[in-house]
């Protein structure tokens, strides 16, 4: 089963990894800041090994991304990202796992302070959308 896992954060400045520009991690102990990236590592690894980790990308600075939206019978383009989102999609990590429960445990590994992580199954044509 193929799901996305979504981060979500709100650096300032942006900049990836996402975790290191938060206050929330900033304000940790070195040894757990330390303890979280090797556990990050661990799980990327565990990902590549068992062969479920199909990709993933880390996303530019939202203040560069362009919204378009349909207005008066034609794409409409404006700056983004929405004015009034609080966290923006930092990267996703695309994983082809056995069920939900693996992929719920994958994404629980993923999350971090200062940041949300969202999980939600990939669809395809005739396939489940949960």
């Amino acid at each position: 089963m193929k799901y996305v896992i979504m981060i979500h954060s709100n650096p300032q400045p942006w900049g990836h990894p996402t975790a290191d520009y938060l206050a929330a991690h900033q304000e940790l102990p070195e040894d757990v800041r330390h303890r979280l990236n090797a556990d990050f590592e661990q799980v990327m690894t565990e990902l590549q090994a068992n062969g479920e980790l199909i990709g993933g990308e880390a996303l530019g600075d939202p203040a560069a991304a362009r919204l378009y939206r349909w207005r008066d019978g034609a794409p409409l383009a404006s700056d983004g990202p929405y004015s009034e989102a609080k966290e923006h999609l930092a990267g996703f990590f695309l994983v082809d796992v056995e069920d939900r429960a693996r992929a719920e445990q994958v994404a629980a590994r993923f999350a971090g302070p200062g940041e949300t992580v969202e999980l939600r199954p990939v669809m395809w044509s005739g396939g489940p959308d949960q």
